[in-house]
C-alpha cells in the first residue's frame, strides 16, 4: 500500500504494512517537517518572481511558518505559494528594496486574492487553500498611512515629542466634519500665519511676531467675549491707510484705550457709531456726525462749532 501525505504540510502517511525496518527514516523525516512547520524560519534571496513550495515528504521552505525575503529586486515581485490547494499560514518579513505581492500559483493576483507586503515591512498573511480560486488575506492591521485612503486612530494621538510636519510647501489641514470645531484645550504657539475658515476655539494664543490677518476682503475681524466674557487687547496696532505709517493702541494702567502713537496720516479715520474723526486735507481735525461735521480744530487751535457751545450745562 503507497504512501500518502498530510494536506497542508506535506509529510508522509505510511501505508499500512509497508516500509518494514525502513520507516524509522520516513518517521526522522516526518519530525523534521513538523519541527520546520512549528518554528521554522525560511530566508530566501528575492530576484524576481519566485515560487514559494511545500514539498510531500522532505522538509521545504514553504513549510515554515516564518520567510524572510532578502535581496533587491528593484521592482515589485510576486511570491506565489504552491501547491494552491493548501491551507497556510505566513509571518513574512520583506526585507527587499521592493513590494511583495503574495497569492497562490495559477492565482492572477489582485487585492481581492493576494497580499501586498511594502519594503521593509512585515505582515502575518493566511490562504485558504482554494485551488485556482485561492484567496491570501493579511491577518496584520494595516499601518500604512500612505496606501490607507481611510486611516482611523482608535485612540488618542501621542506624537512622543515629536512633531507634524509638511513636505514641499504643503498645508497641514486639520477639516472636522459638519459643524464640529477644532478645539485647543491648551496654550497655542504660533510662529506663523494662521489661516481658519471656521470657527477656532482656543483658550490661549500666543502671537510670536507675527500678526491677525484677514484676507478676504470682503470678511470682518470678530473678537466676540461672549457671556461675561471679555476680550483684553494690550497692545493693538494697524496699518494707515497710504500703508506708509503705523498706528498704535495700548491700553494704560487703568485699562483705557488710547494711541501710544498717533501717526495717523492724512485720510485715515476713527469711527464711532455715527460719528467720525478724522484730519482733513488742511491738517484740521474734524467731528462729523452722518457725514456731516460738527465739530473742526484748525492747525492753530482754533475751535469751530456748528451750532452753540454751552457751558457749565450740568451734563
Amino acid at each position: 500500500m503507497a504512501s500518502t501525505y498530510t494536506q497542508n504540510s506535506g509529510i508522509e502517511k505510511p501505508g499500512t504494512g509497508d516500509q518494514s525496518g525502513t520507516w524509522g527514516v520516513t518517521t526522522n523525516t516526518n519530525f523534521d517537517i513538523i519541527d520546520r512547520a512549528v518554528h521554522g524560519q525560511a530566508s530566501i534571496a528575492i530576484f524576481g518572481d519566485t515560487t514559494l513550495t511545500t514539498n510531500n515528504g522532505s522538509p521545504s521552505d514553504g513549510v515554515a511558518p516564518v520567510i524572510i525575503l532578502t535581496g533587491t529586486p528593484g521592482a515589485t515581485f510576486e511570491l506565489k505559494v504552491t501547491p494552491n490547494d493548501q491551507k497556510k499560514h505566513y509571518t513574512i518579513k520583506n526585507e527587499t528594496d521592493s513590494a511583495c505581492r503574495v497569492s497562490y500559483q495559477g492565482v492572477s493576483y489582485s487585492q481581492s486574492n493576494g497580499v501586498e507586503i511594502v519594503s521593509n515591512s512585515t505582515q502575518a498573511v493566511t490562504g485558504d487553500g482554494g485551488g485556482g480560486s485561492g484567496v491570501f488575506k493579511s491577518l496584520t492591521p494595516s499601518t500604512d498611512l500612505i496606501n490607507d485612503l481611510t486611516p482611523q486612530l482608535g485612540g488618542s494621538l501621542d506624537v512622543n515629542g515629536q512633531s507634524i510636519v509638511s513636505a514641499s510647501n504643503g498645508n497641514i489641514v486639520v477639516a472636522p466634519h459638519g459643524t464640529g470645531h477644532v478645539d485647543i484645550n491648551s496654550d497655542l504657539d504660533v510662529t506663523g500665519a494662521v489661516d481658519v475658515t471656521g470657527d477656532l476655539d482656543v483658550d490661549n494664543v500666543n502671537i510670536n511676531g507675527n500678526g491677525i490677518t484677514v484676507t478676504n476682503t470682503d470678511a470682518n475681524l470678530t473678537l466676540d467675549g461672549n457671556g461675561t466674557g471679555k476680550v483684553l487687547i494690550s497692545n493693538l496696532s494697524y496699518p494707515s491707510a497710504d500703508g506708509t505709517a503705523s498706528q498704535v493702541l495700548t491700553t494704560n494702567g487703568s485699562g483705557v484705550l488710547s494711541f501710544a502713537n498717533a501717526s495717523a496720516s492724512l485720510g485715515s479715520s476713527i469711527t464711532i457709531g455715527n460719528w467720525t474723526i478724522a484730519q482733513d486735507g488742511s491738517g484740521h481735525l474734524t467731528f462729523a456726525y452722518n457725514g456731516d461735521t460738527k465739530v473742526l480744530v484748525t492747525a492753530a487751535g482754533a475751535l469751530h462749532v456748528e451750532d452753540d457751545i454751552t457751558a457749565y450745562s450740568g451734563i
